[in-house]
């Protein structure tokens, strides 16, 4: 069954959350450090003090309850979704799926551009936001991808696109893995390229620059991904206790994952960041880096990659084609991890360029 859902965070979290910031215990820090030894102490306290000061959740509550929300039970596990129909009935199908440690708000500024031509389900992985904590073993990418697949099927939809950044790259990928009757094309714009001593490819400069860069984040894998690969459940404690805690975890990756011209305001941060906590999912995200593991099953649809300049790695063409049917491939000078948040009107253009070569008709049933 699938049902209309509102955003009510109550009263007594915020309250909480008001509480916890006022009561912030710091730590010290040596002189000139800058960034050296983790996200600055002076940055963080501006942030703190915007959060407790200044931020509103209750207006970017309002804000986004002006979309439409959902809810529904697959495999046992809450999935909540927003749900956009387009003004063309014939409009294609796609699910935008976001990352870590994104959301479903990644998406809200290209939802109106991107709804002129698709019927848009934008859902929260499982363990993230509102479709809430995980309570069991095993929701890596491919059983995630199977749960998208029946989200789909339970819309109506006949044939679907997919597109996905970080997180939501994998699973897009393992979605047209699992349904390839039904997924027309995957467009990402996060696909990583690792080594592959068995592919018999030409690279050039760029491209031998761009896997030196891969293979050194492989040999130094980010303190993070490390933590919340190996010990999810440890990192959580502190995450889901201390709110400047778990700010100080996300901002970081923002600080350092994003173009430094980004457009990403503090509100837009703040407001991520918001929902982590007042959903108390900092350990079940974090899970996921625990149990993503990557579909080895051959993804057979189009697959379209968009390639930002300010991304954590750059993907490497020549190794991508080894693996992947790639009928689209743009290159940008500017945006990063966030693509659909650091540049939506060059993200929404990429996306409609590749499905244009993949247009099929979706149905759909109406939601009672």
């Amino acid at each position: 069954m699938i049902k209309p859902f509102r955003i009510d965070v109550p009263d007594a979290d915020l309250d909480d959350l008001t509480d916890r910031l006022a009561r912030t215990r710091w730590p010290n820090e040596v002189a000139d450090a800058g960034s050296d030894y983790g996200f600055p102490l002076s940055r963080l306290k501006q942030l703190t003090e915007h959060w407790l000061t200044t931020y509103s959740w209750r207006e970017h509550e309002a804000e986004l309850n002006k979309l439409p929300h959902f809810t529904t039970e697959i495999d046992g596990q809450t999935i909540h979704f927003v749900h956009v129909r387009s003004q063309d009935p014939n409009a294609l199908a796609l699910v935008l799926t976001h990352g870590w440690p994104g959301s479903f708000l990644e998406f809200v500024d290209v939802i109106e551009p991107l709804s002129q031509d698709f019927h848009l389900v934008i859902p929260s992985i499982p363990g993230f936001g509102f479709s809430g904590p995980t309570h069991d073993r095993g929701w890596g990418i491919v059983r995630i991808a199977h749960a998208w697949a029946e989200l789909m099927r339970r819309l109506g939809y006949e044939h679907y696109g997919a597109q996905g950044g970080d997180f939501g790259s994998g699973i897009s990928i393992a979605l047209g893995a699992a349904a390839p009757d039904q997924v027309v094309g995957v467009h990402v714009n996060y696909l990583p390229t690792p080594p592959d001593p068995e592919a018999s490819v030409a690279l050039s400069e760029s491209d031998r620059a761009r896997l030196a860069k891969i293979k050194g984040l492989m040999a130094n894998r980010p303190p993070y991904q490390a933590l919340q690969a190996a010990t999810p459940q440890t990192i959580g404690y502190a995450l889901t206790d201390s709110p400047v805690g778990q700010l100080a975890w996300i901002a970081e990756r923002f600080a350092k994952w994003t173009d430094p011209g980004s457009s990403i305001s503090d509100e837009t941060m703040l407001t991520d960041i918001s929902l982590y906590w007042l959903t108390a999912t900092a350990a079940s995200s974090a899970r996921l880096h625990h149990d993503a593991a990557r579909s080895t099953d051959p993804c057979p649809v189009p697959v379209g990659v968009a390639v930002f300049a300010h991304d954590i790695t750059q993907s490497v063409r020549p190794l991508a084609e080894t693996r992947y049917n790639i009928t689209h491939w743009s290159e940008f000078e500017c945006g990063g991890h966030f693509a659909a948040m650091e540049v939506p009107d060059l993200f929404a253009e990429d996306v409609r360029s590749f499905f244009e070569g993949t247009r099929s008709t979706g149905s759909r049933i109406e939601i009672e």
